[in-house]
């Protein structure tokens, strides 16, 4: 649907959700590294592994998806970003982010 029908669409209804996407990305203000699993380090294995998370107003995460990526590394990745934190904004958002091993 283009932005012009889902806007008159949203008017119509009388309301309207906002995608993730139509609005400007929040700022991480505190992130760390994953860790690296041993079971990884000895398979010599890297690569990035693709997550969705939904964040709250007041900068949290409120929810980790695993989308795409090793498994072996998925769980330490979903570990760490568990405890990223946003800048706050005036409603939940969501975005797709990628941690690299």
């Amino acid at each position: 649907m283009s932005k012009l029908k889902h806007m008159l669409l949203c008017l119509a209804l009388g309301s309207c959700l906002i995608y993730a996407s139509d609005r400007p990305q929040r700022a991480v203000t505190y992130s760390e590294n994953p860790e690296y699993p041993e079971i990884a380090k000895r398979m010599d294995l890297h690569g990035t592994v693709k997550l969705k998370i939904w964040i709250k107003p007041d900068g949290s995460i409120r929810r980790v998806e695993y989308v795409g990526g090793h498994p072996v590394l998925a769980e330490s990745a979903l570990k760490a970003v568990k405890n990223w934190k946003y800048a706050p904004a005036l409603i939940e958002s969501n975005t797709v982010v990628e941690v690299k091993f």
